[in-house]
């Protein structure tokens, strides 16, 4: 086993009680929650170090190293999942060197792997949630990881970063709490749910309910809406890789012929691929949980949750804060396309905050960000070391001991 892939362990943070339950953005409340997190490197002795880091979609709490196991994930933590989804993009002298920085990622509530979600059993029943477990907010998701930090008793974060639907997250906490974080790195995401990306959310959805084994959500006694949740993967999976990619792969990787389904046989490369992705991701995932997700997607909205009418109101928290954003576009991106993070760095402009806009160059579409970490690096280090801010060269983040 290499350096850079090291064995890490899942470790599980729990708060909340009876007497003072987590309440969600709905209003609705749990006697008390479990959030699956690992950490890579050493925080430093003034706690000014770290970097906490937002998964995307289908991701996890483990990002970089080799993980093998994570309790209370039943059968979906495939081998797929044993290597961190960033693994190229932390560790020693990596983009994220852990020499330096300590990282800290966490499964989102309503997640499946660790952290309290549908799947999770209902202390009152002793049965999974299901159906019963409360909508979820992207403020919900930052509140609870707010509450992990503290009981790590991080007080400011030196960054803040996410892709895809984790840049989302990163850009609420970073308007929800100012004080709390320094800079902040979205990456391939946006301000807001476009109309495209609630058309193509909501045909997941559709996806999902329409399978007759989902049930209303509450299937854990039965068969799993497998078909559905396939053919969801199958949906997004087209956003998140360039289909030139697409015919590239199913033409190395697969060969057609073989599946069939009610009537159709399948009889392309390209179909057959894109079948073995959705069956491959039924394994790893649960439907409840990427239900949860994709409504927390497409209820985004930073304005109502910081309680403001626009968009200048709200960056301008951040301005306030001295608050640095780093911005990544993907040219080839058909998930949050260029013009998404163009409109999110018009808003800063307008606001005053201080950023830099990246356009990566790449073929491989939303998916670069877990691909090329050599496109993103340079910019990740430059931002990250405070080089962007002579102010900032003159303290430079306290080395680890």
């Amino acid at each position: 086993m290499s350096k850079a892939a090291k064995s890490e362990e899942t470790k599980f943070f729990h708060t909340g009680s009876a007497k003072e339950p987590f309440v969600f953005a709905s209003g609705d409340q749990l006697p008390g929650i479990t959030v699956a997190y690992e950490t890579y490197g050493k925080l430093n002795a003034a706690k000014s170090n770290a970097i906490l880091l937002f998964h995307a979609l289908s991701g996890s709490q483990h990002a970089a190293g080799i993980t093998k196991e994570v309790a209370g994930t039943d059968e979906r933590w495939t081998e797929d999942c044993h290597t961190g989804w960033w693994d190229l993009f932390i560790g020693p002298d990596k983009a994220l060197d852990t020499n330096r920085y300590f990282i800290i990622c966490a499964n989102y509530l309503g997640g499946c792997y660790g952290t309290s979600g549908p799947a999770s059993l209902n202390p009152a029943t002793g049965k999974p949630y299901g159906s019963s477990f409360p909508a979820v907010r992207t403020s919900d998701v930052v509140n609870s990881h707010l509450a992990l930090l503290d009981h790590l008793g991080i007080q400011t974060l030196h960054a803040v970063m996410g892709s895809s639907v984790g840049g989302l997250l990163a850009i609420n906490l970073a308007t929800l709490y100012p004080e709390r974080v320094k800079l902040v790195v979205p990456i391939a995401s946006g301000c807001r749910t476009t109309v495209l990306t609630r058309l193509t959310l909501f045909e997941q959805v559709l996806a999902i309910e329409n399978d007759p084994h989902f049930k209303g959500g509450d299937y854990y006694q039965g068969e799993a809406p497998e078909y559905g949740l396939a053919l969801a993967r199958m949906i997004s999976h087209k956003t998140f890789v360039h289909l030139d990619t697409i015919e590239r792969r199913a033409r190395q990787d697969l060969k057609h012929g073989g599946d069939t389904l009610s009537w159709y046989r399948v009889q392309h490369n390209v179909e057959s691929y894109m079948l073995h992705q959705g069956k491959k991701f039924v394994k790893r995932f649960d439907a409840n949980t990427y239900l949860r997700i994709a409504d927390m997607w497409l209820r985004f909205d930073p304005l109502r949750d910081a309680g403001v009418s626009s968009y200048a109101a709200l960056f301008e928290r951040s301005a306030a804060a001295g608050q640095h954003y780093l911005v990544f576009s993907i040219d080839s991106d058909f998930c949050f396309y260029p013009e998404e993070q163009a409109e999110l760095v018009s808003h800063l402009e307008k606001a005053e905050v201080s950023n830099m806009h990246i356009t990566v160059h790449s073929d491989k579409g939303h998916d670069s960000f877990l691909l090329e970490p050599q496109l993103y690096t340079p910019h990740l280090s430059f931002t990250l070391d405070g080089r962007w801010n002579k102010s900032s060269v003159d303290r430079p983040v306290p080395e680890v001991e």
